[in-house]
């Protein structure tokens, strides 16, 4: 490990990757072939949303993996460190990317009331 620099960063960009993966709407596309979104009615008449993991086998695999926050970050945090480790000049800007982005959400999320 290089730094604590290096570290605080690829801490953040794990943490950012992952979200990004589990429940960002914008990558909802790579969830889709894994997830059903069902929605349901319940008696007071409010809906609850939740997901359905699709298919059996590796699908089915696939879709647990990716909509665990818990699973999903291990294998974000290996990935980044891999690339950090392997390849940090290609890697590098990514990381930094990912926890610059960790970081405004969190100051959205704790410091910016709407």
């Amino acid at each position: 490990m290089g730094s604590w620099l290096d570290l605080c960063l690829l801490v953040f960009a794990s943490f950012r990757l992952t979200r990004l993966i589990v429940y960002d709407t914008i990558t909802e596309f790579l969830r889709a072939p894994f997830h059903s979104i069902v929605e349901e009615t319940l008696e007071d008449g409010s809906t609850e949303t939740y997901i359905e993991i699709k298919g059996s086998g590796i699908r089915y695999w696939v879709g647990e993996l990716i909509s665990c926050h818990w699973c999903t970050g291990i294998w974000a945090a290996s990935f980044l460190y891999a690339g950090y480790a392997l390849l940090p000049q290609l890697s590098m800007p990514v990381i930094t990317v990912l926890a610059i982005a960790a970081i405004a959400s969190v100051i959205q999320h704790y410091f910016i009331k709407d």
